[in-house]
């Protein structure tokens, strides 16, 4: 395994976890749920490569569903999604994913941190609207009194915990599944207690 996660498995595996974000992120946006579902390739890979290689997944997919058009406003949010990827390579790291609640509490974190970092962005870059099923929350939330970048706090600390919590228990169930021989190559997640 190279320093920062990249072995020729983790090289395979962004574009799948690129393509993972997108696909069901375009299918939340669709159905205007208010979650957004786009961060599980992120953390996945997050998880078994570590921080550096979740970032650059992230990162790119974001950047990606904006140039095929399909979302636009995704590319103004490549950083948090970067930040979601390192967040889950450092509690993959940690162990968090071995036990379901800890997962759980990761996600929570994971949710809080985007929450504040993507809360400016949607506020000051798209006005608070940005098209998906969260528009509804903050409009909710601007008709209680609440100004755009509080609607748009209220609302992410709201769908983001949510949506990471979803996240990281769809990962764990996943690396449940994976066979221990393929979770072997990746020297970011400790084995199982």
């Amino acid at each position: 395994m190279s320093q920062r996660g990249f072995n020729t498995l983790t090289l395979v595996m962004i574009p799948v976890a690129i393509a993972i974000n997108v696909a069901v992120g375009q299918v939340a946006l669709a159905v205007k749920v208010p979650l957004y579902l786009d961060s599980i390739g992120t953390v996945l890979v997050g998880v078994l490569a570590g921080p550096w290689a979740g970032a650059v997944t992230g990162f790119l997919a974001n950047v990606i569903w904006t140039v095929t058009g399909w979302y636009a406003p995704a590319i103004a949010f490549a950083g948090v999604a970067a930040v979601i990827g390192a967040l889950a390579g450092a509690f993959g790291r940690s162990a968090w994913l071995n036990v379901w609640w800890k997962a759980i509490l990761a996600g929570l974190l994971t949710g809080l941190a985007a929450a504040l970092l993507s809360a400016p962005i949607a506020t000051y870059v798209f006005g608070g609207v940005m098209g998906s099923g969260t528009d509804a929350i903050v409009a909710l939330a601007r008709s209680v009194g609440l100004d755009s970048l509080g609607a748009n706090i209220a609302q992410g600390t709201f769908s983001d915990p949510m949506d990471k919590m979803i996240t990281y228990l769809i990962v764990f169930g996943v690396l449940r599944a994976l066979p221990s021989r393929f979770l072997a190559r990746f020297t970011n997640l400790p084995p199982h207690s």
